[in-house]
């Protein structure tokens, strides 16, 4: 019999179980908070050979038993893939957007180091906890003078709110974006992200100098676990993106109809 952990998220809470030390994400109040339907996601979800769900005894907050689905984090990612943010309901798509980047990190944090704060955290995850967030933030008052300060700032308000267990405080417009995470959040898979991010980070760089009369300034940022100074974009940058999106979107529609190819490039269905 497994108890429920409720972890905070996004002034919510994800449902988790322990199974075999592994966290699952209990499917019915995650899919329902996103206001879709369960039924119809848990059949997709049973369609797909990604898909591993497990039926789970567990005990709620009542104290009553009962068996739930609950899937394991992988495979409540790849769920969320399959879902278009646009045909969400305005209220909910913030939500699904954050499940889609984050939610893989803070239920990490929470099993692994005690982040979020999990009740079960030792002295010894507490400790590296804390050490872990004041050698981050030293490399950040290192950054000073050589980094964006708004992307700085961002990075500040994160390693802070991780250590204390709460949600960053960032305005969505000082949010640090780049264009692989846009492309996974938009559905596109791994090797197509290879395949085109070049092409578009060219144009989104020629857009931004278009619009702002200036090059975007240079960021240090992790890209496919090498730390690099790339081009740095923030929230406020997004409707660039989706315009560079839409072009792109359509040119290769466009040749896939001409050569009668799946075009693959574009939004989850």
């Amino acid at each position: 019999m497994s108890d429920l952990v409720r972890i905070p998220f996004r002034d919510t809470e994800v449902l988790a179980v322990d199974v075999a030390g592994k966290p699952h994400v209990v499917l019915r109040p995650a899919i329902e908070g996103l206001g879709l339907d369960y039924s119809a996601q848990y059949r997709k979800l049973q369609r797909k050979s990604w898909g591993t769900v497990a039926l789970v005894p567990t005990v709620g907050a009542d104290g009553k038993a009962r068996e739930m689905a609950a899937v394991d984090v992988r495979t409540f990612l790849m769920l969320l893939a399959t879902i278009d943010e646009q045909r969400v309901a305005d209220a909910a798509r913030p939500l699904l957007v954050a499940y889609q980047a984050e939610v893989a990190d803070v239920i990490e944090a929470y099993w692994t180091q005690g982040g979020a704060i999990n009740p079960r955290a030792t002295e010894d995850q507490l400790d590296t906890l804390t050490r872990t967030a004041r050698a981050q933030m030293e490399i950040i008052q290192l950054a000073k003078g050589v980094i964006d300060p708004t992307y700085l700032d961002a990075q500040a308000r994160t390693v802070l709110a991780r250590a204390m267990g709460t949600e960053a405080q960032i305005e969505p417009g000082d949010i640090p974006v780049d264009v692989t995470s846009y492309l996974t959040e938009k559905g596109v898979t791994g090797r197509l992200i290879g395949k085109h991010s070049g092409n578009f980070g060219k144009r989104l760089k020629a857009l931004y100098e278009a619009e702002h009369g200036e090059t975007p300034q240079k960021v240090g940022r992790f890209v496919n676990g090498t730390f690099k100074q790339v081009n740095g974009y923030f929230g406020r940058d997004l409707p660039l993106f989706e315009r560079v999106y839409a072009i792109m979107r359509a040119d290769l529609e466009g040749r896939s109809e001409r050569s009668n190819v799946s075009p693959l490039f574009g939004g989850a269905s």
